[in-house]
C-alpha cells in the first residue's frame, strides 16, 4: 500500500509528547511490512541542525488560505524506511511554541492546504492517508468535500480527545475553502471543532488503546464528543501504542551510565552514580522512586501531593521527580525537595538525556493519572527495567498487569480507583515486595518480557487499511464471521458531509 501520514510532530525532529514517538515509529514498522510510507509534517523551528543540513529542497508554491496567499515550501529528507516531507512557511512555523498560538486555527488551515498542493506537486497518489489529532484532522473534511479526485481512504487517530481544536466559528468563512454545505460537520455547540470534523468524516476512526477507546464512549472520558464516538462504535478501534525498541534500550543508550541488559546488578551501578550526581543518600538497597511528567492534573499529580509527605517520613525511600507544567505542582515539588534533602530531588526541567538515566537509575516508576490514553512512559520504564505502578486508566490498564503473588503473573502493580490512600497502598505493597528476593526476582522476570515493540500494533493498523481498501479483506480471511464489520466498513466509507 501507499501510505501517507500528516501529523504536527515526529522525534527526533521535533517533540512535544508521545505523538511525535508514534509517529516517529509506526511509519518505520509499515514500511518493514513492505509498503510505502511518507510521512508531511509542519518545518517547526526546533529542527535540529544536524536534520537541517541534509534536507533536500524539492520546489515551492503559493497557498491560498482563503484571501492570503503565504509561501510554501517543500524540503525532503528520506531515511531508507520513510521519506518526511517539511512544509516550510516561516510566518506560520518559525515559532517558539509548536501549538498554543492565537493563530493555530489559521497555522493548521495553511497545513491542510498545503498538504493537499503537495500531494499534486509530489505526485504521491496514497492509497491511504493517515492523520494524527486535531492538526490535520481537517484532511478527512476536504476529501470528502472533493480536495481528492481518486477514491483515497483516511484513518483518524484520536492522541488525546481533550485537545480538540475549538476555534471561533466565523473562521469557517475566514479560513477554509469549503462550501457552507459543510458547516455542519465542523460545527459543534457554536464554534468550529476540528476534531469533531475527523469523528465525522475519517472512514475509520482509532485510537491509542483499547480501554481508551471504551472509556472516551461515556461522558466522564468523552470530553463532549461522546455522542460522535457512539456513532462511530463500528469503526472505532483502540490499538496500544509501542515504542522503538532500537532508540530505547539501555544495552546500547549512550545516555545511560552503565549499559545493561537483563542485569540487576549493572542496573542498580546506575542508581548509585544518580544518587551521588543528585546528592541523595547513596545506598542500592533504597527503593528508587521516579516521576518524569507534565506536572498537570490529568497526570494525577494531586494523589501524589496528597501522599508525598506521609510516603518519605513513614517508609525508607527515595522520589526523585522530573518535569515542567503547572505552578502550583512546581512550587509544591520544589518546597518537598527543599524539606527532605537525602530523600527527595525535584528537577523542574525535561532533559532526554536525563530522563534516559533516571529510568536506568529508578527501581519503580510512578504513573497515577487519572486518564491516559495511552502513555509512553510506562513502556519506556518497563525497557529499562523499572518496575511501574499506575493507576488502572487507558493504555496503563493495557499495558502494566498486577503482580499476583500467588500466581507469579504481572510486570507491574496498579490501583482501580482515582483515590490517593489506594495509591499509598500500592506503593507500600510494592515496597514490601521489593524486599523479597523471590518475588522481586519473578517481578523482573516478568518486566523482561513485556512485549513493547510495534509489531503486533502496526499489524492492526495494516488490518483497518486493508478493510477499507478492499470490502471483502475480512470475508476472504476470516470467512462468514466478517459480514458484519464489511457493512460496517462500507457504511462509514459513504459518509456524506453534514
Amino acid at each position: 500500500m501507499n501510505i501517507v501520514m500528516a501529523a504536527s510532530e515526529c522525534a527526533p525532529y521535533f517533540k512535544t509528547g508521545g505523538l511525535a514517538d508514534v509517529v516517529a515509529a509506526l511509519p518505520k514498522a509499515l514500511a518493514n511490512n513492505d509498503h510505502t510510507l511518507t510521512v508531511v509534517l509542519p518545518k517547526h523551528r526546533n529542527l535540529p541542525d544536524e536534520i537541517q543540513s541534509k534536507l533536500k529542497f524539492i520546489c515551492s508554491f503559493d497557498v491560498y488560505v482563503r484571501w492570503r496567499k503565504q509561501y510554501c515550501g517543500i524540503l525532503a529528507y528520506e531515511t531508507e524506511e520513510v521519506t518526511y516531507y517539511f512544509i516550510d512557511n516561516e510566518y506560520y512555523f518559525d515559532r517558539m511554541q509548536m501549538y498554543g498560538e492565537m493563530d493555530d486555527a489559521e497555522r493548521y488551515a495553511f497545513f491542510t492546504h498545503a498538504f493537499f498542493e503537495a500531494l499534486d506537486r509530489l505526485n504521491l497518489e496514497p492509497d491511504l492517508i493517515h492523520c494524527h489529532d486535531w492538526q490535520t484532522a481537517l484532511i478527512p473534511t476536504y476529501i470528502k468535500a472533493g480536495a481528492v479526485q481518486r477514491n483515497v481512504k483516511t484513518v483518524f487517530t484520536i492522541h488525546n480527545l481533550k485537545y480538540q481544536g475549538i476555534f471561533p466559528l466565523t473562521i469557517f468563512d475566514e479560513l477554509l475553502h469549503l462550501d457552507q454545505i459543510h458547516l455542519g460537520g465542523l460545527e459543534f455547540n457554536g464554534t468550529i471543532n476540528f476534531m469533531k470534523s475527523a469523528l465525522v468524516h475519517a472512514d475509520w476512526v482509532t485510537t491509542v488503546s483499547p480501554t481508551y477507546a471504551n472509556e472516551i464512549l461515556d461522558p466522564y472520558y468523552g470530553e463532549g464528543l461522546e455522542t460522535f464516538l457512539h456513532e462511530r462504535q463500528t469503526s472505532l478501534t483502540g490499538i496500544v501504542n509501542g515504542i522503538d525498541e532500537e532508540i530505547y534500550n539501555p544495552e546500547s543508550d549512550l545516555y545511560v551510565s552503565i549499559p545493561y541488559k537483563k542485569h540487576y546488578g549493572r542496573k542498580k551501578e546506575n542508581k548509585r552514580i544518580m544518587q551521588q550526581e543528585l546528592d541523595l543518600t547513596v545506598s542500592k538497597e533504597i527503593p528508587m522512586f521516579v516521576v518524569i511528567s507534565r506536572l498537570v492534573e490529568e497526570k494525577g499529580l494531586p494523589l501524589l501531593v496528597h501522599i508525598i509527605d506521609e510516603l518519605l517520613t513513614t517508609e525508607s525511600v527515595q522520589v526523585v521527580i522530573m518535569g515542567t507544567g503547572e505552578t502550583g505542582f512546581e512550587d509544591h515539588f520544589q518546597d518537598i525537595s527543599n524539606r527532605y534533602p537525602n530523600t527527595c530531588r525535584f528537577m523542574n526541567v525535561f532533559q532526554e538525556g536525563l530522563a534516559r538515566r533516571l529510568y536506568a537509575a529508578s527501581d519503580f516508576f510512578l504513573m497515577p493519572s487519572r486518564f491516559e490514553p495511552c502513555g509512553l512512559s510506562q513502556l519506556i520504564a518497563l525497557r529499562y527495567e523499572s518496575v511501574p505502578i499506575v493507576r488502572e486508566t487507558g493504555g496503563l490498564k493495557d499495558t502494566i498487569k498486577p503482580y499476583n503473588e500467588y500466581t507469579g503473573e504481572g510486570n507491574g502493580f496498579s490501583f482501580t480507583n482515582y483515590n490517593a490512600d489506594d495509591f499509598l497502598n500500592t506503593i507500600r505493597y510494592a515496597i514490601h515486595l521489593y524486599h523479597q528476593p523471590k518475588h522481586w526476582n519473578q517481578i523482573l522476570k516478568n518486566v523482561y518480557k513485556s512485549k513493547l515493540n510495534w509489531e503486533h500494533s502496526a499489524a492492526k493498523y495494516e488490518n483497518i487499511y486493508k478493510k477499507l481498501l478492499n470490502p471483502k479483506y475480512e470475508e476472504e480471511h476470516y470467512g462468514n464471521d466478517s459480514r458484519t464489520a464489511k457493512s460496517d466498513v462500507t457504511r462509514e466509507t459513504h459518509l456524506v458531509i453534514r
